[in-house]
C-alpha cells in the first residue's frame, strides 16, 4: 500500500469535513481511483468529486495520472467566474 496526504480546499473541505487526511491506496492507483475511494468514504462529496481539480505534488493532474507513494494531493472545487 502507498501512503499519501490529501489536502482539501474551500467547499471540498466542507464536503469532506477535514482539512487534511492521510490515506493508504493500492500501488499504481490513478486519480480516478482516489476519487472513488473518497466517494465511498465520504458520500456527501460524491457529486463534487466529479468536478474537482486535483494536483499531485503541486502539479495539476488528470484522472488517468498515477499517484506515487508519499504524494501530496490537493483537491480544489471547480471555480467559475464571470
Amino acid at each position: 500500500m502507498n501512503t499519501i496526504s490529501v489536502l482539501f480546499f474551500a467547499t471540498m473541505r466542507d464536503h469532506i469535513g477535514e482539512r487534511k487526511i492521510s490515506l493508504e491506496i493500492p500501488p499504481d492507483s490513478h486519480v480516478h481511483d482516489l476519487k472513488s475511494i473518497l466517494a465511498e468514504r465520504y458520500p456527501n462529496a460524491t457529486g463534487a468529486l466529479d468536478a474537482t481539480l486535483v494536483s499531485i505534488n503541486r502539479d495539476y493532474a488528470f484522472d488517468e495520472d498515477i499517484i506515487p507513494d508519499g504524494a501530496e494531493i490537493a483537491m480544489f472545487p471547480h471555480v467559475s467566474g464571470g
